[in-house]
């Protein structure tokens, strides 16, 4: 862990920036349609529960620092990372949107079974989302602390 917070120190500041820029869009992109923002273009039938806006939090914050590392990255882009942390992003919607004004939701299990079977779901799928960035923001931080080998002819 200790050479993580080390490698992050030695970050450039376009990273941090890019970062930050995504972090905070992830988080108006997701809070907006969830009405964790309050808005007048969507409603929500059901209050935000207490820890949806933790779980954003979270959430963005991750993404953010899993964005910066494809910024001036000195390794080549796996699809693996790229493919979970989207998937995680996109969860994170699913986990602290209003379970009864979700269209897919509605469709799939109706209103109530929306909030009998999907809303006691909700947390784990934040949980998943969370485990899911982290281990792609782990992976790409550890394969810049790798050493290359070359190819052999």
């Amino acid at each position: 862990m200790l050479t993580i917070s080390g490698n992050l120190r030695q970050w450039p500041l376009r990273r941090w920036v890019a970062g930050a820029t995504a972090a905070v869009a992830v988080y108006i992109v997701v809070a907006i349609p969830t009405v964790l923002i309050p808005n007048s273009f969507f409603s929500r039938e059901i209050p935000p529960t207490w820890w949806s806006y933790t779980a954003l939090g979270i959430s963005s914050l991750l993404t953010g620092l899993l964005v910066a590392t494809y910024v001036a990255s000195p390794i080549t882009s796996t699809g693996s990372t790229n493919k979970s942390g989207v998937f995680a992003s996109f969860l994170t919607f699913f986990a602290v949107g209003c379970p009864v004004c979700n269209k897919l939701v509605l469709l799939a299990l109706g209103s109530s079974g929306a909030m009998t079977f999907f809303e006691p779901v909700q947390p784990v799928l934040a949980g998943i989302s969370i485990g899911l960035l982290v281990w792609a923001l782990l992976r790409r931080i550890s394969q810049e602390n790798a050493c290359r080998v070359p190819v052999a002819s």
